[in-house]
């Protein structure tokens, strides 16, 4: 179910059943984060959002008692504000707005926050510290990317990884004959001079070679591995009915 189509009495019927045999409670709702910033020439600004949605919308037919929650498309992007297109609130109010949305949902057994965007990982990682430290029910889930570490490319945005994911979840939205390679850098070197200054195609990393197949390959699995950290960490009731 998604919660934007239910009505509040819908909601409160799923609350007021939501302990299985089991003991497993329900409903954990799964609030899809992502942004709105420029992806290089060939990529929609959409890219990261798009991808969590993606990966969410696959998750729900893994597992039961899943909830998709409204998606978070606006987020920590200012690394990327020197290009045109690019919407941000800061990683403050980013940080505010995960702890806010936490504190809102004590009506259901759980927020999984999956998270598309890597700007995203501070203030994330903070609110949901601190969500658990009062003792909500909250995860914060991220992809697990290949590096080049484990023989992955140099890819750090808008480079194979994502053009691949695109092309899987919907190929008509990329501009593959703009593809090219961009900057090949590393973190610390971004943060402190801007990607702009880095690349001024705003890519970093060589979408050369990317395919839908390989995205398809991505998505089945970050999708096994939210499932497996969801089936770990979901909430179970300490007197179970039945």
């Amino acid at each position: 179910m998604r919660l934007g189509d239910a009505t509040w009495n819908e909601v409160g019927t799923l609350v007021d059943n939501g302990i299985a045999a089991d003991g497993v409670r329900t409903p954990i709702v799964l609030v899809p984060v992502g942004s709105t910033e420029q992806h290089g020439p060939h990529l929609p600004i959409a890219t990261d959002t798009l991808i969590a949605e993606e990966i969410v919308e696959r998750a729900i037919h893994r597992t039961d008692g899943l909830m998709v929650g409204p998606t978070i498309a606006i987020s920590a992007s200012g690394e990327h504000g020197d290009f045109p297109g690019t919407l941000s609130i800061g990683a403050a109010v980013m940080a505010d707005v995960v702890l806010e949305l936490g504190r809102s949902a004590d009506w259901a057994a759980g927020v999984v926050f999956v998270n598309g965007h890597g700007g995203n990982y501070s203030p994330v990682s903070k609110a949901v510290a601190m969500l658990c430290e009062e003792g909500r029910n909250v995860m914060a889930w991220w992809p697990k990317w290949p590096t080049r570490r484990d023989g992955g490319p140099a890819d750090l945005h808008a480079g194979r990884i994502e053009t691949s994911l695109l092309l899987a979840i919907d190929p008509g939205l990329v501009r593959l004959e703009l593809a090219a390679p961009g900057a090949d850098t590393d973190i610390a070197t971004l943060r402190a001079a801007g990607v702009k200054a880095v690349s001024p195609s705003g890519v970093l990393g060589d979408p050369s070679g990317a395919s839908g197949r390989e995205g398809e390959r991505f998505i089945a699995s970050f999708v096994d591995d939210l499932v497996n950290d969801i089936e770990a960490w979901r909430p179970i009731d300490p007197t179970p009915v039945g």
